[in-house]
């Protein structure tokens, strides 16, 4: 069997499903993100208990990959469970328009913001991809091919690309490809490596420890930080909504507190949370560090209705668009992998994420006038937000920041 492995490896950034304006070419990227990245978060979540953070933007990305390929019964399922367009190229444009975007909002963040989009194809050495495949994947996400001798060491070949995303993600993602994963009839990795690093509006104080209810059971004091300030604020539908700027202005940290054993928030909640109302508030936040293992999304997706895509039921999956397709010769997709990276402090956040795409090749609220004070002392859920555009890039849930 030939294996096809697309990766992505995402340092950064940005979450928010407020949609873009119609007639703005990163609309559908940008919709598909949130709404799709939404249901990922909400299935993965039922199945965690621990601390959560996903990269919606990274996932979405690594998928769109694939489905400028995918056709018929797997082009439906993919839509459906992912949200996305029902025009393939549409999509692809409208990431190269994203792409764009973040990377304009990232310059006037100054010369302490540090952003970087990188996409390279490694492909098998004298493989038939259709050349209106590559064509999309260098125009539109800017995906070079650089062909690779998996068939002749494929360990080699890991060691090739593991390099390279940790190279692109200033070392925050390494050893993405588990050893073993790719072998000789591996036939392309796909890769996306984005990082960024961005300083608040203005820098947070260090703060006295703050006694956070671990897992919603037990008082552990950790580290925190502190800021009285004009914040995006709200309370309504079960949560305090905070919003705090990063530098620049187009980008924010979403901080949103239940009020209770609420239910995760909703694409709706995000939404109403793109543009808060300004309120002084005195906010007080655990800093933590988030570094999640590797997390396997196969059976999420395929619970979400995207079955044809894994080949379920078998001869079902169509990505003819890669590479041609028979009966007896087909590509499908085996596994999805995903790994991320979160760090705030006083100063602001560092992140990173990976997703990795395996297939496989088979043959036979209202505003407040006072300050408010905001102890964001127990579980509760973020987020990072791309106001221009609404995109949703990370989403997390923290129960315990030590």
């Amino acid at each position: 069997m030939k294996t096809l492995c697309f990766l992505f490896a995402v340092s950064s950034l940005a979450l928010n499903p407020h949609a873009a304006a119609a007639d703005d070419p990163a609309a559908p990227a940008a919709s598909a993100t949130n709404a799709g990245g939404v249901k990922i978060f909400q299935a993965t979540e039922r199945k965690t208990d621990g601390n959560l953070c996903i990269s919606p933007f990274s996932i979405q990305s690594a998928l769109a990959m694939t489905y400028a390929g995918a056709a018929d019964t797997t082009l439906s399922q993919m839509a459906a469970a992912l949200e996305f367009p029902r025009e393939p190229a549409v999509l692809a444009a409208g990431f190269e328009a994203l792409g764009a975007r973040l990377r304009q909002s990232a310059e006037r963040g100054g010369t302490d913001t540090a952003l970087h989009i990188a996409n390279r194809l490694f492909g098998a050495k004298e493989f038939a991809f259709r050349a209106a495949f590559l064509e999309t994947c260098s125009a539109r996400f800017g995906a070079p091919l650089e062909e690779m001798n998996f068939r002749a060491d494929p360990a080699a070949a890991t060691k090739t690309i593991n390099a390279w995303v940790e190279k692109q993600t200033e070392s925050r993602i390494r050893n993405l490809i588990p050893a073993g994963a790719l072998t000789k009839d591996t036939t392309l990795v796909l890769t996306n490596a984005l990082y960024l690093k961005i300083p608040w509006a203005e820098e947070f104080f260090k703060s006295p420890d703050l006694p956070f209810l671990v897992n919603g059971k037990d008082r552990k004091n950790v580290p925190a930080i502190s800021r009285t300030d004009s914040f995006g604020y709200r309370k309504a539908d079960g949560f305090t909504a905070v919003g705090v700027p990063f530098r620049g202005g187009q980008f924010q940290f979403l901080i949103l507190l239940p009020d209770g054993d609420g239910p995760s928030p909703t694409a709706s909640l995000l939404a109403t949370c793109a543009a808060l109302p300004r309120a002084d508030v005195a906010l007080t936040l655990p800093k933590f560090r988030l570094e999640s293992p590797t997390l396997p999304l196969g059976e999420t997706l395929q619970s979400l209705g995207m079955k044809s895509a894994f080949d379920i039921p078998r001869r079902s999956a169509n990505f003819d668009g890669i590479a041609p397709r028979t009966p007896e010769d087909y590509l499908f997709l085996s596994e999805v992998f995903h790994k991320t990276f979160f760090a705030l402090d006083e100063k602001g956040i560092e992140a990173a994420a990976a997703t990795a795409v395996v297939m496989m090749r088979a043959t036979a609220m209202p505003v407040q006038r006072d300050p408010v004070e905001v102890r964001v002392d127990r579980p509760f859920y973020f987020a990072v937000q791309h106001s221009p555009t609404g995109t949703c890039l990370f989403l997390g849930k923290m129960v315990d920041p030590r």
